[in-house]
């Protein structure tokens, strides 16, 4: 039990400022609760809890600036501090999955907020976006309204107040993590040319006779296969801090989102190699649009152990990524291409993907990131045992 304090959400972050309280004093929280919202220089961050108990006073006010270590909240009457988000933060990079083919799904349930009425953020945004707030249904406890139902409707009528300003938010951001990245990470990539066409082959067929909800596109097969490669090679999955590499038991794997207007997040899933394919494009389309609407959590955008970031289906064959820091290993993933190929001994033509994995040459060589990339072919090679 103790003070309840301002996360850092990425290295550069030297302060946030509260948005919405999502509890009130006496609510009880749980570990993993939602209980406030802050904004950021990469959008706004719904933060964690990571103790138990009963609120017992809210420090911060709503609008208030807070640096980060700085008291929001006290949990309980204890004096020790509780840290909120106790993961390694990450970075944004300049490369973006190509989130457009992730079709929006309905994503979890709504956190929690106390009483009805209108919360301070939900009134800030629709004063801004001149939106009549006796119009609007609130989803929250009570009907109470809240910043994501401001938000839905702002973006129903294409409403975009703060947008350049934001943007330009963004770009410092990503502008300060890869000057981080490239100055203190010592790169090295490594290239494969993988055949893709069993893998495109097989999704077709299996999604023939599904809905476009329940299709698993390329996108979540390579997710799930270098979640699977990266469980094999180690030295890749984790983070460097303090001069030394702590491997990740879990395989949070990281999915770089471009934004719509500009701006870049890399949102991580949480034990991707455990998980089935269709677990893993469900978790992909709750990620695009809670990253569009300004939803992620805080544990999210610090909990990444590897990151993968794609052209998509269509664009140039091949990128080289920038890592995103604490994390050791980028994968980069170029849009699939029609080549000529050998097939047992005859040239046809065939799809191919080039893959390229960054990697930090302070805790691994190339001959670990080929050893990776060999074990990404081979699992793309057999997606029905994915």
């Amino acid at each position: 039990m103790g003070i309840f304090r301002m996360p850092s959400l990425g290295a550069d972050m030297e302060a946030g400022t509260l948005v919405e309280w999502l509890v009130n004093p006496g609510d009880e929280v749980r570990r993993g609760d939602v209980v406030a919202v802050v904004e950021t220089q990469k959008g706004a961050i719904e933060i964690e809890s990571f103790e138990a108990g009963k609120v017992s006073e809210l420090i911060a006010q709503i609008g208030q600036t807070v640096p980060v270590g700085e008291p929001l909240a006290r949990i309980g009457e204890g004096e020790e501090p509780a840290q909120v988000t106790p993961e390694p933060t990450v970075e944004a990079t300049s490369e973006a999955v190509s989130a457009d083919e992730c079709s929006p799904v309905e994503s979890r349930a709504p956190a929690r907020v106390t009483g009805g009425g209108a919360s301070p953020a939900a009134r800030r945004a629709a004063a801004e976006a001149n939106i009549d707030l006796s119009d609007l249904q609130g989803s929250g406890p009570g009907g109470a309204i809240v910043l994501a139902d401001v938000e839905a409707v702002a973006k129903a009528r294409k409403v975009t107040p703060t947008a350049k300003d934001e943007l330009s938010e963004m770009r410092k951001a990503v502008a300060a993590a890869m000057v981080r990245s490239k100055r203190e990470i010592p790169h090295l990539s490594v290239t494969q040319t993988v055949d893709t066409q069993a893998v495109s082959k097989w999704l077709a067929a299996r999604n023939a006779n599904l809905s476009p909800s329940d299709r698993v596109l390329l996108g979540a097969v390579i997710v799930k296969a270098a979640a699977l490669a990266a469980r094999k090679v180690r030295a890749l999955n984790g983070h460097f801090a303090d001069g030394a590499f702590v491997p990740s038991e879990d395989v949070n794997t990281g999915v770089a989102i471009a934004l719509r207007g500009g701006g870049l997040v890399a949102p991580a899933l949480f034990r991707v190699d455990e998980m089935p394919l269709e677990e893993v494009m469900a978790g992909m389309r709750d990620l695009v649009t809670r990253a569009r609407a300004g939803r992620l959590r805080g544990s999210e955008m610090t909990g990444g152990t590897l990151t993968v970031s794609s052209l998509g289906e269509s664009g140039a064959e091949k990128m080289i990524g920038v890592i995103f820091p604490p994390q050791v290993a980028l994968l980069t993933v170029g849009a699939p291409q029609v080549r000529p190929w050998v097939v047992d001994g005859t040239v046809v033509p065939r799809e191919v993907t080039r893959f390229v994995l960054s990697a930090d040459h302070r805790v691994c060589d190339g001959r670990q990131a080929s050893k990776f990339l060999t074990v990404l072919a081979d699992k793309l090679s057999k997606p029905e045992e994915l």
